[in-house]
């Protein structure tokens, strides 16, 4: 069911995004933990929404999208080959099920109910592959990441008909992190932007109100937020 939400300019949209499911220390702990970067956090809340972390669990997707005005994808492990057909690439990631489970119900969930939605970087992924792609699982090395941790920066050439171009313009200086990339796209998906290379770098369905995703990582750019208003305005709008 959906719920009517009635807004004054003061409502911001509440903007979920989701997390990771990690090994992690802190003080005197190193535990399994819900996590995800604070940029995530950060950019949503500076570009007017308010985030709501979504750690992996078995169930709830549509109830809390119901109360939610928009979805981060958020970006982190390789997803299981298995989801698209193929055997694991022997540069594949460790599959995180429990992740990919949840994040493929949220998205269906979303997509069902026309809400605002941008998916980063494995978030593209997912976007494509619900919908029927398929994935090149490994790029040549040193081509859009350089391990360990260091992002490739590119200059991505943006489709100007399209959504991206609208927020983006023409081109766009961007940071990737991503060893894979969409092979063949989800059924309905446009590509409106490309790296230097031919790679496909972002995607949008242009039937929905905003579904968008792209490869590279928009949350490290502090001093460019004009995807994450994009999204905190149409889902400021979408209810």
């Amino acid at each position: 069911m959906n719920h009517t939400h009635h807004r004054t300019p003061h409502h911001r949209p509440l903007i979920g995004i989701t997390s990771y499911l990690e090994e992690a220390a802190w003080s005197v702990w190193r535990q399994p933990a819900a996590l995800v970067p604070h940029t995530y956090v950060d950019a949503v809340s500076r570009s007017g929404g308010t985030p709501v972390l979504l750690p992996p669990q078995p169930g709830g997707a549509g109830r809390l999208l119901d109360a939610l005005d928009g979805l981060v994808l958020a970006g982190g492990a390789d997803l299981d080959p298995a989801r698209y057909g193929a055997t694991a690439h022997p540069r594949t990631g460790e599959p995180q099920r429990d992740r990919d489970s949840w994040e493929f119900t949220l998205l269906r969930e979303a997509l069902d109910r026309d809400l605002p939605v941008l998916g980063v970087c494995r978030g593209m992924q997912v976007l494509s592959v619900e919908l029927g792609g398929d994935l090149v699982q490994h790029l040549p090395d040193g081509s859009h990441q350089e391990p360990p941790g260091r992002y490739v920066r590119q200059q991505v050439r943006v489709l100007a008909d399209s959504r991206l171009g609208e927020i983006l313009g023409e081109s766009a200086r961007v940071s990737c992190y991503h060893h894979q990339a969409v092979g063949r796209l989800g059924d309905g998906l446009r590509p409106t932007a490309w790296s230097p290379d031919g790679t496909v770098e972002a995607v949008e369905l242009p039937d929905h109100h905003f579904t968008l995703g792209v490869q590279w990582h928009p949350e490290t750019a502090a001093d460019d937020l004009r995807l994450f208003k994009a999204l905190a305005d149409a889902a400021g709008s979408s209810r």
